[in-house]
This record gives structure tokens, sequence and C-alpha cells, in this order.
């Protein structure tokens, strides 16, 4: 008791002195016993406030930059307190440090801790908040700087990750404040789920991954840090998906450019200016979206003109062609000109369904930096879309399907895709039918006029309709008749009938053996 009445005594003296005293020399006091304590204590704080200055205006980024970085390390494991949240832009729940609470954290081997310091302010209901860093005095200058670069780059790649992706489109109004519109991009498609042989899938991905991390090395060899991709290859072969997975794969949004709604190159340049960092910029079917593959034969002709007609109108009517439309070399200038340099780290992707009717100086190394050659389905690009659209991992026809395959009976991925949809209630039927259009294909049928229809599903459902098709065959014609004439060039398709016969009862062999 006697101890407890002291330090009563004591405060009631503090409280005391602290109204006897000038205001100034209580505050002096209270420094010099803060230099004391800093002074005996072992240990460094750095505060961090919300707001630069006084005003309460001016976000201090490094505060924001803390309070990512403190999602992305799992300050639950450590913290006692957390506010948990979610907003519209994001696809995942975050969490914030209680007021007055701490977070623990090692680099390089020393132990840091962080404190959300929350206080109210008087006569206000707004609050003061700040993050207290704590950590060792003796390591403190080695310490700060790398560690505080350790916050920043995590909490941006951290932000990148987990912010809710864009897909925008031009509106027509480039020259203006914003010529881009845009929704979420939620498109599902990955790399995992993609029909691609795996070489060419690992290449992407490499590829990607080196890009996405190239900063210094890009700077370093004084080139803008973008990256080019052509797809090519006919409809359905899985352009646009493949596009999708990029975007998943870099967590970028997707800026599709439609140049049919672009008035002339500067509404061109201007909305390249718009565009963020970590953006893909894509132009679907370059070859179709406008006529620029004949400007360079335009100018030829135009030079052969001159000779017979005035030069100075022809120059005049040169000029009026130019303007007011998107040029080759707007476009040129666009992919790797001095306006390609706005921004960092942008993919820009081309698309068409026949390489030779692109420009070469489009696609030449340097703007189209990786031509990715997109076509049929493979056997394990095959087996992909089972797994996707099926769940099954293997299947007693895969060798007949493998067969069909190296006879030239492959198809689109988009159009096994298709078939496998339609028959996705029963795996048996759905391989069943992807080999009645195999088999087609390898017979001559139109497979693009036919795709996504159920003409396939009668033209070899059973042996004896291959029966008749090979009776079909030059070989079974009169002598002397205009089909007969025809049996040299028939050679293959007859070869590929006989084949069809014997893979028929295979199949049928293989369908007995399993009961169906």
């Amino acid at each position: 008791m006697e101890i407890l009445s002291q330090i009563w005594s004591f405060l009631g003296l503090l409280t005391v002195v602290q109204n006897v005293l000038p205001t100034q020399l209580v505050s002096l006091f209270h420094s010099f016993y803060e230099s004391i304590q800093d002074f005996f204590s072992p240990y460094s704080y750095f505060e961090i406030p919300e707001f630069n200055g006084y005003c309460g205006v001016d976000v201090n980024d490094l505060y924001r930059h803390v309070n990512l970085y403190l999602n992305s390390i799992n300050s639950s494991s450590t913290c006692r307190r957390l506010t948990l949240s979610r907003s519209k832009s994001s696809n995942r729940i975050s969490y914030t440090v209680a007021p007055n609470q701490m977070v623990h954290d090692a680099f390089r081997g020393h132990h840091l801790t962080w404190t959300h310091q929350v206080d109210n302010i008087q006569d206000s209901v707004e609050e003061k908040r700040s993050f207290t860093l704590k950590l060792p005095k003796r390591h403190r200058l080695e310490l700060l700087t790398p560690y505080l670069e350790q916050v920043t780059s995590r909490a941006e790649e951290f932000e990148r990750v987990s912010r809710e992706r864009r897909l925008f489109t031009n509106n027509g109004h480039g020259s203006y404040e914003s010529g881009w519109s845009s929704v979420p991009f939620r498109h599902p498609s990955t790399f995992e789920t993609l029909a691609l042989e795996p070489e060419l899938k690992t290449q992407l991905m490499d590829d990607l991954t080196a890009f996405s991390q190239g900063k210094e090395f890009y700077h370093k060899i004084g080139r803008a840090w973008k990256r080019g991709y052509l797809l090519y290859g006919p409809p359905g072969s899985g352009k646009s998906s493949l596009i999708a997975a990029i975007a998943n794969f870099l967590c970028y949004d997707v800026y599709d450019l439609e140049l049919s709604k672009v008035s002339d190159n500067s509404e061109l340049r201007a909305l390249l200016i718009q565009t963020t960092n970590r953006s893909i910029i894509v132009i679907e079917d370059i070859d179709c979206s406008i006529n620029l593959t004949g400007d360079r034969m335009a100018k030829r002709r135009n030079v052969q003109t001159m000779q017979k007609k005035n030069h100075r109108h022809v120059m005049m009517s040169d000029n009026a062609e130019d303007n007011g439309r998107v040029t080759l070399s707007g476009l040129l200038n666009f992919t790797d000109g001095l306006w390609s340099c706005c921004g960092e780290e942008k993919v820009i992707v081309f698309t068409t369904n026949h390489k030779d009717n692109v420009d070469p100086a489009l696609v030449r190394c340097g703007r189209m930096d990786m031509h990715v050659s997109l076509g049929t389905c493979g056997m394990h690009a095959f087996k992909v879309l089972v797994k996707n659209y099926l769940g099954l991992d293997s299947h007693v026809l895969f060798d007949v399907v493998e067969s069909c395959i190296r006879s030239g009976g492959t198809l689109t991925p988009s159009h096994i895709g298709e078939i496998l949809l339609r028959n996705r209630r029963d795996a048996d039927v759905a391989v069943k039918s992807v080999l009645t259009a195999m088999q087609a294909k390898i017979l001559g049928a139109d497979v693009d006029a036919t795709e996504g229809g159920h003409e396939y599903d009668d033209m070899a459902r059973t042996p004896e309709s291959i029966g008749r098709r090979l009776m079909e065959s030059p070989d079974h014609c009169p002598e002397g008749s205009p089909e007969k004439k025809k049996k040299k060039e028939g050679s293959t398709r007859d070869k590929n009938v006989k084949f069809l016969v014997r893979l028929r009862s295979l199949t049928k062999s293989d369908s007995g053996r399993r009961g169906v």
C-alpha cells in the first residue's frame, strides 16, 4: 500500500508541476526525456503517415505500398486483429491491420515490426493514420533503403495480380480525354486449358515471363520495354483464346483496337498515349481491318501516273488521299516508332488468318518479335480438349484418333470443342462424333461448310457408308468414263478410303470389347 501511495503522490506532483511550469518548459523536458529514451533503446522508429504535409490532401504513396505489402505477406499469422474488406475493383478479400496492432516481419536475418497507429483528431470525426516501422538501430542504415525497396516492389506486384482487369475498346473519340471505354475482363482461358502443343506452350510462357521480368535488361540495351506477337492461322485455331490466356498469365489489361473506327494517324497516336502500362494492345485481322497492304502498290502506281499527268496535281491528290485515314506509315510508327515508347511493359498483338496478306514491314523483327502459327489440333491438344470438356484423361479410342490425325484428319480446336460440347453428356458418343468428323475430313468433305452443324453425323457413322464411298471411287467406274480418267489423280483419296474401312472395323471391335 505504501508503494501505491508513493506512486499516486508522484503522479500528483507531476500534474501540479505540469500546470505550474510554462508550456515551453514542459515540452523541453518531454523532448529531453524522449532523447534519453531513444539513446538507450536498441531500436529505431520510422513513421509513415497517410498524407504528406499537414493539409491532408497529398496522399503518401509509401503508406499505400506498406498496406499492400502487409496484405501480400499474410499478416494474419502474426497479427491478432485485422479489418477485412473487398472493393468493386478487386477480385479478392483484402485486409488492413487494425488500429494499434503490430505485424512482425523478417529481412536479412533481422526482426522488424510494423505498427498501425490510428489517432483521433480533436474536435473532428477524422482520424490520423500512420505506420511505424521498428528495426534494429545498429543496422538501420543497411536495412532501411533495401527493405523499403522490397516493400514497394512486392506491393506493386500484389496490386497488379489482385486488381480486376479491364477490356478496353476505342469508342471513335480518340482525340478527346478518353478514347477508350471498358468492361471487366473475365475471360477464363489459361495456358492450362489451351489446346496447344506442349513445346509451343512452354516457349510462349518462358518468353512472356522473361519479358515481364526484363525491365532492367531492356533499359540497359536501350530498347523500349515492349513485345510484339503475330498470331496467324485458320479461323477457329484459338487466336483469341491465346490472347486471353496471355492477359491472364501476365495480369494485364487488354486494349482491343478497331482500326476502322480510327479517323487518322493523329487519333491513333492519341489512343496509344491513353493506354496504361502493363497492357496488351490487340489488332485482330490486321489484313482486313483497313487497306494497309495496298499502300505501297498505290504509291508505285502514283509514281507511274506522275509521268503522264501534271506533277503538282498528282501530289495534291496523294496528300488528299493520305489525310483523313490511318496509313501504313502511321501504323508502323504506332508499333515501332517514337510514339511506341509511350509507357512501359506493353505487348502488341496482331492476328490474321492469312499471314501472306500482311505487309512485310508490319511483321518484321522489332515490330512482331515472335510469330506464332496456330492450326489444327495434334494429339496432345486433342487430349487437353477432352480433359476440359469431358473430364477424361484417357479413352479406348485415343489410338484411333491418333491414327486419323496422322492420316490428315486434323480439325481446329473450335471444331472439336463444339462437337465435345454438343455431346458432353456421353463421353463415348462425343469421342465417336469427333472420329466421324475426322473421317469426313479424310474423305475430303467440306469441313468448313459443315462446322458447327450435324452433317458429319451421317457421313461415316457406319462401315456401310464408307463402303458406299469406296464404291464411288474411280476404281469402280466403267472403262472409258470421265471418272476413270481421274483415277490417277484420286489414288490418294482411295488410300484414305481404304484406311477408313480398316479404321471403322477397329473402332467397332474396340466398342464391342467395351460393351458400347
